[in-house]
């Protein structure tokens, strides 16, 4: 027989109170997931840059060439960097530029300040970075879809 307003269960408090509580822990939860997953969205890009530069303090140039194309088996295909119109940017340059007689010289230390996106562009992220404690910064860009690293479409950027 189906239950009407005068067969109804009694009122459990507690059951209540149970209840309640589960239902805050689950909201207070998703709230934190929330907070942290908004404070961290630049992580993955951040760290990509961190590992490409700790590649540079060690000297392993080649490594760090290919975190910068994000292609661990570029030395197999080097001319894919070389006739490519998007790359043209062979090892040899990268060399030029990231080694010890770049412009930054030997990298001996670096700090990852902070990452944004730009307005209007949504393909990538851009990662600042403060080398060998110089007050110029370096403005690097990730590419979102295939990590990949270049300088950032900003004036001054590398």
């Amino acid at each position: 027989m189906p239950d009407s307003l005068f067969t109804a269960k009694d009122f459990d408090p507690e059951k209540d109170r149970r209840r309640r509580r589960a239902i805050t822990v689950i909201a207070s939860t998703l709230v934190v997931l929330a907070v942290l997953a908004f404070l961290f969205r630049y992580w993955p890009y951040e760290h990509r840059v961190d590992t490409f530069f700790n590649a540079l303090e060690h000297k392993e140039f080649k490594q760090a060439f290919a975190i910068w194309v994000n292609d661990p088996n570029w030395e197999q295909q080097p001319e894919k960097y070389v006739t490519q119109t998007r790359w043209n940017y062979p090892y040899s340059r990268f060399y030029e530029d990231w080694g010890p007689s770049g412009e930054w010289g030997v990298v001996q230390s670096h700090h990852v300040d902070k990452a944004g996106t730009l307005p209007g562009q949504s393909s990538g992220v851009v990662v600042v970075v403060t080398v060998n404690k110089s007050a110029k910064p370096i403005y690097l860009w990730v590419e979102k879809k295939g990590k990949t690293i270049s300088c950032a479409p900003l004036a001054d950027a590398c």
